[in-house]
Formats: structure tokens, sequence, C-alpha cells
């Protein structure tokens, strides 16, 4: 029977030359481009999601980590910008709130103006403390301020003349001296008595003298009641008198801030009040820092204010977002988006061992600095950060920005601090992340489906045309520029392609991960001979090899334990109820094929297909379906209208781990077949692919692992000429074979089958035609089912 017909032709194992239409010697030739390849679908989602402007638009960046997803997404925004320019940035600033300094007041300027207004206040308070000082020391207030000090010492004197009459006759005058009032004995002609003479007095005089003092302050009371009284008088005409002249020279400089900054309500809301706090504490302003001297009202304990810098930080300026220097869009990447570095946080300082704060240690977050702009966030980090994303959310809810502190909700200890007003939030958000993301927020999260409507999907290849063929050169012909690498000669770039589309697994295709074949420009470089000009072909391979061999040691075992028997395989000759199966096995970044021994025993019973694989829980759900569908193959072939009455084990030989996957479920349906019918299976072809219920061979994945896997195991063993693969004609497409496999092919040492369903296998593995095969297999199904019948009639005697 002749079986070459199934053969894959020559041409089709591997890809041609690509690079025949395109002109150029080396890389040099060609000019560089940043343009984003292949990915039509993603772009135009992109740009979609940046032109709205409506609340909701926000935009999830769907792909695999290397196809370029954040970098391309970065060029969009800025090419967006560029023609669409945000005029509208704001300037925030955090100030004091004159009635509730728990509640910092956040003030929004044009871009460029917040610094500004920061160094008008701060100006102006300096000038303020160097100014009221002066005015205070002026000729004009100290004329007010002497007829105040004189109308209260004059009203002072005559109370105090009052007291003098009502203590005289009992024997007592007041006199004003360093300690204040003082009540002082006077002797019978009406002078003060001096210390001398109260020496010279008896204990009891002195003890009289002591109880009369005592009585007579009780007495005076209202006398001292009248002269606080005129102090208090005093105190608050020298206020007013203060505030009056503070008034005239804060009002001038409010004035000039209420011209340059009135427009906006909050800001003149600010501006008059701090101009009535300096206003009512324009004692703060007045110190010289001279000692106070003395003088006969120090009572009335009128002392000069020292200049205590704390006391001016209320009238600071926190400039909490300046975008006086951005002249681009403003486009924040937040690589650690924890909830404070999302929101903001207010900072706290240890002063003498108790922790304070203040509007001026408030921090912005990755929303305050994009704010205006856009915000790249990669959703891994961001589910990862606990209560993250609901600060994302609610913010991207609300248009507004709260800094909220999390003490309460992780239960530690409650320090009293700021809650500072949000500002407006107006922040183009765009996620980065893959499918699986995307599918979890979009099930769980409704949210998610309301805040983000626009999906971009980055593929994880791209169609192999001339046009992405051509791009691909120049961005290998870009990173070499950008870099000051050498260039590649054609051949070399030929040699990448192949790899681009042998990483794609398609020879229609060129990979879409573009990071791996900068690794290989990369690595070539490192490998090439400082006496090349170019990175030749050479070079690429031995890069390619490298990295193989960097990662191929289990392989390399393998192979080894192959060629001393350890494992076993039989590649030649023809064995029942036997076959090679082939399995792709991986370590990381690579992947190698694997041939692997299956065997199947068939005997009486009514228990049907057994995976010893599932018996013994090593078997995936992937897997176990395909042994079902096993099942179902052969009840619908051989059994429809009596029972098979078989039992079939069958399993992996040397396999200790789990096995999962359908694409040897046609190898285990070859082997099942032949243990039934007893037709033994040519052990040098090794078979891969899954199989329909309905005997169509279909389509799997790793064929040209598995392919260089059994040719590795083949060349250990020894060529005969007969050993190949059969494998689903749909993976022709798929094929991208080193170079000696092809010429393996060419020479007639190895062959390679493409099938499309059951019978062509089955023909090419026996050498039988599938009418044969039936036939032999009913045959044996029919002695199965005597001997059952017979087993059940001598059961039947038993209970008879």
């Amino acid at each position: 029977m002749n079986i070459d017909k199934y053969k894959v032709k020559i041409e089709d194992l591997k890809p041609k030359n690509v690079l025949n239409d395109i002109e150029f010697n080396t890389t040099k030739d060609i000019s560089p481009i940043k343009d984003i390849i292949g990915q039509d679908r993603a772009v135009q989602a992109i740009k979609f999601g940046l032109k709205m402007n409506q609340k909701g638009y926000n935009i999830y960046v769907a792909g695999t980590s290397g196809v370029g997803r954040t970098s391309y997404t970065h060029a969009l925004i800025k090419d967006h910008a560029k023609e669409n320019p945000n005029k509208n940035l704001k300037d925030w600033v955090y100030v004091n709130n004159f009635k509730n300094s728990n509640e910092p007041t956040a003030l929004c300027f044009d871009a460029g103006q917040g610094k500004v207004f920061k160094k008008d206040i701060e100006d102006i308070i300096d000038k303020l403390k160097d100014e009221i000082p002066k005015i205070f020391n002026s000729k004009e207030y100290e004329y007010h301020s002497r007829l105040l000090m004189s109308e209260l010492e004059s009203n002072v004197q005559k109370i105090i003349e009052e007291l003098n009459e009502f203590a005289r006759p009992k024997g007592f005058k007041f006199q004003v001296t360093e300690r204040g009032l003082m009540s002082i004995p006077i002797k019978e002609d009406g002078t003060l008595m001096q210390e001398d003479e109260l020496g010279s007095l008896t204990a009891v005089d002195v003890n009289k003298l002591r109880e009369d003092g005592i009585k007579l302050n009780q007495e005076s009371k209202d006398y001292i009641d009248k002269i606080k009284s005129c102090e208090d008088i005093y105190k608050n005409k020298t206020l007013e008198l203060d505030k009056n002249v503070g008034r005239s020279l804060v009002g001038f400089y409010g004035q000039y801030l209420l011209n340059k900054y009135g427009n906006d309500e909050k800001a003149q809301k600010y501006i008059n009040e701090i101009c009535n706090d300096i206003v009512d504490n324009i004692s703060k302003f007045k110190s010289t820092g001279e000692e106070t001297q003395q003088n006969p009202m120090a009572l009335l304990g009128i002392m000069p204010h020292k200049n205590d810098e704390k006391l001016f930080n209320k009238y600071k300026v926190n400039l909490f977002i300046d975008n006086s220097e951005c002249n681009d869009c403003k486009i924040i990447i937040e690589n650690n988006p924890t909830y404070y570095n999302l929101t903001g946080s207010i900072d706290y300082k240890n002063e003498i061992g108790a922790l304070t704060t203040s509007f001026m240690e408030i921090k912005p977050g990755a929303l305050h600095k994009a704010n205006g702009g856009y915000l790249i966030i990669n959703t891994k980090d961001l589910l990862s950060n606990p209560f993250s994303w609901d600060c994302l959310k609610r913010s991207l809810k609300t248009n507004k920005i709260a800094i909220e502190s999390l003490n309460k909700q992780l239960g530690y200890l409650v320090t009293s601090t700021l809650k500072p007003e949000p500002i407006d939030l107006d922040v183009k958000v765009i996620l980065v992340g893959d499918g699986y993301y995307y599918s979890l927020l979009y099930a769980y999260e409704e949210d998610f489906r309301n805040l983000f409507k626009i999906m971009a999907d980055f593929d994880i290849e791209i169609n192999k045309n001339k046009e992405n063929i051509y791009k691909t050169v120049q961005l290998i012909a870009n990173k070499c520029n950008e870099e000051n690498l050498k260039q590649f000669d054609k051949s070399a770039v030929e040699r990448l392609i192949e790899y681009s589309m042998r990483l794609s697994d398609n020879k229609d295709k060129l990979t879409a991960k573009f990071n791996k074949i900068v690794d290989i420009i990369y690595e070539a470089q490192a490998v090439s001979p400082d006496t090349n000009e170019y990175i030749t072909k050479e070079d690429v391979q031995n890069a390619i090899d490298l990295k193989i061999y960097r990662s191929n040691k289990y392989e390399e075992k393998l192979n080894e334990m192959f060629e001393d028997g350890t494992l076993l395989i039989d590649i030649d000759g023809e064995k029942v109820g036997q076959i090679n199966g082939l399995a792709v096995m991986g370590t990381g970044e690579y992947s190698f094929g694997k041939p692997s021994k299956i065997t199947a025993s068939t005997y009486k019973g009514r228990r049907g297909v057994i995976n010893i694989e599932r018996e013994i829980k090593q078997s995936g759900s992937i897997h176990d379906k395909g042994v079902l569908i096993l099942s179902g193959y052969l009840g619908a072939r051989y059994g429809k209208e009596k029972p098979l009455s078989i039992t079939t084990s069958i399993t992996f030989e040397q396999n200790y781990n789990g096995v999962d996957g359908d694409s040897a479920s046609s190898t285990e349906l070859y082997a099942i077949i032949s243990s039934i019918s007893d037709i033994p299976i040519k052990q040098h072809i090794a078979v891969t692919g899954s199989v329909s219920q309905k005997g169509e061979i279909q389509p799997i994945g790793g064929i040209n692992q598995k392919i260089e896997g059994f040719f590795d195991v083949c060349k250990i063993k020894g060529f005969t000429g007969k050993q190949g693969i059969m494998m689903p004609i749909q993976n022709v497409k798929n094929l991208l074979l080193k170079d000696e496999i092809v010429q393996a092919a060419k020479e007639g040492k190895f062959n390679i089958y493409a099938i499309s369903n059951i019978e062509e296998g089955l023909e090419i593995l026996t050498g039988k035609s599938i009418d044969e095969i039936d036939k032999i297999v009913n045959e044996t199904l029919e002695k199965y089912r005597k001997l059952d019948k017979e087993d059940e009639e001598k059961d039947d005697k038993k209970k008879l």
C-alpha cells in the first residue's frame, strides 16, 4: 500500500525566503520606523477612546506582556495630545481653612498661576512682617498710643486717689510698685511707714497691721475692679487702634491680590479671610525682639510679642500641583499603584515625641499628577494592592479625588488628622493587562463595565504580509540606530523573520512579541566577532542556539535517558497495542517535544475504556474529555447494534507526572484499535493529533517541537529511513522546522505525513485498509460478545 501520498511536500516544511521582494543589503539602507506594526484593531480602539470625552470612556488595553502594549499606548497618547492639546491644565494649592484648620481648602488656578499665587502670598506676608513693626514704631502711632496710655494713667490715678481716701482712715495708702498695686501702712502724720519702723513694732502691732491690710484689700475690691475695667478698656482701644492701623496696610495688599485673583470666588474668599486673620492677629507682627522695658503700668500685662515662625505657618501656601513647566500632555505611568500612591497622603512629623501635621504636609498622588491628562496603570499591580481598585473607581465615579486615611479600615490606632477638601478630577485612565483580568472585572465588577467602556485588544501575532515584513525590518533598523548597534545584513534579517514566524507557530504570521525579537538583536550583538562589520545570519543563529542551550538541560537529560535505555521506546518494527505519542514539555520560556510510549490492553468485560491516568488522579479534565471521545467513537463505529462487551485500559508508560490536553487522543485510539484487533502498529512512526467523535483529526499545538523531539531520538538511536511522524493536515501551515530536519526529509531519512481522519492514520500505521481493519475488529468483538453471553448463561444456571 502506497502511503507516500500522505507525505508533506518538502517546500511546506519551512517557509520560503520572505525578503526576496525587498531590496537592501543591510539595515543601514532601511529608513527606521517607530510605528505600531499590525495592531490596527487595538490602535483604532485606543484612538476612539482618546477622542471620547464623556464620562466612562476610559480604556482597558488587553494583550500579552511583550507585545508593546504600554509603549505603544504611550506613543498613541502623545500623538493624540499633539493634535488635541489640552489647554485646561490646572494648578492646585492647599491653603489653611481659617474657620476649620482640620479641613484645608483647595484652590484652583490656570497652569503656572499656582506658583505665582504662592509667591505673592509669601512675599506679602514677608513684607507685612517687615512693614507692620515700622508702622507701630512711627510717631503717629506713638502719639495715638500715648493718648490712650495717658487716658488710662489718668483714669487709674483717679481711682487710686479715691482708693487712698478710703484707705487713709484705716492707716494705709496704695502705691504702684514693681510688684503691682500694694497697700502700705502710714504713720499718724500721713507719711509712709519705712521698713526700719516696721521692724521696731511689736508682734501684736504687726499682726494687727496684717489683719487690717487683709481686711482693707477685701474692702477695696470694688476699686481694684474699676482699675481692671480701665485696663480692659485700654486693651480694647489699643487693639482697635492696632487693627485700624494694620487694616489700611493689609487692605492695600489685599486689594492687590483681589485685583489679580478675585475672578475666582474661592480665591476671593480666601484672600478676604487671610486679610481678616492678619488684622485680627496684628499683634503677632508688632514684635521688635527687644526686651520689655519696665514701666509703671507693668501690672497691665502689656508685653511686646516676639516673632515666632510657627505662628505664621498658617499663612503659607502648599503648591500641591504645579503645571507651570508642563509643555506636553501629562502622561503618568504609576508602577506602584498603592492606595496612597494613587490618592495622595498626609505626612507626619515627630516633634518632641508627638506626631504633628499641617496642610503643608499634604502630598499628591498619581491621580493628582495626571489630572488633566492620562494615567496608565498595570491591572495586575492595581488589583494586587488592597483598596486601590475601590479608590480608583470611586474617584472616577465622583470625578473627585479625596485624600483619606486608611487607619480605620486597617484597624490601626486612629490619630487626629486632616481632611483636605477633595479636588475635581479630569483624567483618562488606561488600564493595561491581559484578557483574563478584563474578563474577571467585566464579569464581577459592574462599575468596571460603566467606567471602562473601551477595550483595546493587542494580538500576539500579526499577518505576514509585505507591509508588516518591511515594517519589521524597519523596526530592526530603528533599534540599531537608536542604540548605536551593529547593523544587520540581509541574511541576518531573514533569520530574524524566520525566528518571528517560529514564535508565532505559523508560516503565515509574525509574532507581535517584539521584545523577543529585540532580545535576539541584543544577544546577536554580544556573540558577533569584533571583526564583523555587520551582524550575519550565523550571529543570529548562534544567539538563538545559545538562548536554547541556557534552558535545555532537562531536554538533554531526557535524551540521555533515551540513549542509555532508561526511557523505553521502540522506533523500529511493529507491535500490538503500542504506539509512540508526542508531547510538549517546558521549562519556563523554553519548550521542547518528547516522544512517549502509549500502550493499550483489551480484555473481556463491560467497563469500556479505562483511563489509568485518571484512575490515579493524574489526568487533567481535557485529557479526560479526549478519552471519553474515544469511547464515543468506538461505540458509534462498532457498537451501534450490539454492546462492545470489552474493557480496554490505556496509559502513558513511564510517565509519573500529570497528563492533560487532548493532542494524544488520536494516538490513544490507534493503540486501542490495535489492541482490540491484534493488528500491529509501526513503531517507527510517532503520532500526534486530537480526534472528534466522528473520527476527524483535529489540529494541535507545538507541532514543531514535537517533530523535533522525535527526530532527536531517532538521531540518537540511528536512522533507518522509515522513521517519521504523523500529524493533522491542518498543522501543515504551522511547520517551521530546522534545516537539519528539512535536509533529512529531502534525503529520505525522515518522513512527515499529514492526515485528516482516523481511517488514513490506520492505513499508514498498519498498512491495511479501513475495511480490512473493521472486519477484524468486528470479528474480535463478536468473540467477546459470545464469551460474555456464555458467562451470563452460566450465572443464570447457578442462580437456578
